[in-house]
């Protein structure tokens, strides 16, 4: 085989193996996310109250249970679980045939004594655990995109999902600048779509 044709094979190679996704790749992603996130949303609420109904604030703001450390565990944070699990199965579905090598579901990332830095891991005490992150090919410590999904259940919350507009978008992923390369983050609601 002559070297202009394993040059050529090479470079073939290359171009078809892609680091990264690309910016339409992303907004492809991006669509499913949404639907995923109120899909979810609305099989939750039809299991849980029936055709057409949803919780009102008094449903929402009920306590349930007690979390190992004593903590409320309202209605909303449990149907919040119950609609993460939902997305998570859509998105599996529906995106990871698609990406496979793009994308993962909930990985950890941990603090390491060594750089002080964040990378994927094990570790559970002071980890980093986006539901969803688009990174280089193979390579979940070169993120290239990454998602929480948000759940409102109150009117209020619904209505403005981001009604304590910046503190809840700082609480939701101010947490992820750490990591290097989570820019840009994003949340995902049924209400809104994507919030940056």
């Amino acid at each position: 085989m002559n070297t202009t044709v394993k040059v050529m094979q090479t470079v073939r190679g290359v171009l078809t193996l892609k680091d990264f996704l690309d910016e339409q790749e992303v907004a492809q992603v991006e669509d499913i996310l949404v639907q995923c996130a109120r899909d979810a949303d609305f099989q939750v609420n039809e299991r849980e109250y029936g055709r057409g109904k949803v919780p009102d604030d008094n449903e929402c703001e009920r306590v349930v249970r007690h979390d190992r450390d004593g903590g409320e565990v309202t209605r909303a944070m449990e149907l919040g679980t119950m609609k993460h699990a939902e997305a998570f199965a859509c998105v599996e579905r529906r995106l990871g045939p698609r990406f496979p090598e793009h994308l993962s579901r909930e990985p950890r990332y941990g603090r390491s004594p060594a750089t002080g830095g964040y990378a994927l891991g094990d570790r559970k005490k002071d980890s980093l655990v986006p539901d969803i992150v688009l990174h280089f090919m193979r390579d979940a410590n070169r993120i290239q995109r990454l998602y929480d999904f948000y759940f409102p259940c109150t009117r209020q919350k619904k209505s403005n999902p981001l009604g304590e507009a910046e503190q809840t978008l700082r609480d939701k992923l101010g947490k992820y600048e750490r990591l290097p390369g989570a820019h840009p983050r994003a949340l995902v609601t049924p209400q809104l779509g994507i919030s940056r």
